[in-house]
């Protein structure tokens, strides 16, 4: 998998450029609308942390897959809807997009009932774009306080810089944001900015094409 040791390798070197060890960036493996053979080949190579953006696709995946491969952490990376909640918390280990307090509160009351709950980040719309999921920069303090008040585990939080701006500066307004929550996560950082995420602090970075090639879409 020349993708995956390529990857892997160029985070290290990051991690190393940044005074950091290689073992404090997870590198999720972002294998959405690929086919299943290429999942299997990274699976081979040894690597096991894997992101879905949809429930119903992770679904029809992964049970199958962690069931042949030991050692699977999956997080879900895409948005999420409140009926899919439950499916979510069953099958994912992290879900890096928790975004209002309606979700954060059908997420709560599973986790009341299932006595577990994955890690969870969330998620920060630093460009204030009003296309884009997460919660608005001002009020990411209120709403980590809210899931606090929830007994959430909400581990860090996660960004996706708009296109056309330069994304180091969101990065590191994230940083800002979770250094003073007292979050140790931050997820950030994609194919083509990961090492300037690794350089602002990123603990998850979320790579997909880099890794298996080009998505091919469902038919």
């Amino acid at each position: 998998m020349t993708g995956l040791h390529d990857i892997q390798a160029r985070v290290a070197q990051a991690a190393e450029a940044a005074g950091r060890d290689a073992g404090t960036v997870k590198l999720i493996a972002v294998s959405k609308v690929q086919p299943i053979e290429r999942v299997e080949a990274v699976l081979d190579a040894g690597h096991r942390v894997f992101g879905e953006n949809r429930v119903q696709e992770a679904q029809g995946k992964w049970p199958a897959l962690m069931d042949r491969y030991d050692g699977v952490e999956l997080h879900l990376i895409g948005p999420l809807q409140s009926n899919k909640v439950r499916a979510a918390m069953e099958l994912a280990h992290a879900i890096h997009s928790v975004d209002r307090p309606k979700l954060a509160g059908a997420i709560a009351r599973i986790a009341d009932e299932t006595g577990r709950c994955p890690d969870l980040f969330i998620q920060v719309n630093t460009g204030e774009e009003a296309q884009k999921a997460g919660v608005l920069p001002a009020d990411a303090d209120s709403f980590v306080e809210e899931c606090r008040k929830l007994s959430l585990p909400v581990v860090g939080l996660m960004c996706i810089p708009p296109v056309d701006e330069e994304p180091s500066l969101h990065f590191a307004l994230l940083a800002k944001i979770a250094a003073r929550n007292g979050l140790p996560g931050l997820s950030m950082g994609m194919s083509g900015d990961f090492e300037r995420a690794i350089a602002l602090g990123a603990t998850h970075v979320r790579v997909g094409s880099a890794i298996f090639g080009d998505r091919v879409p469902a038919a």
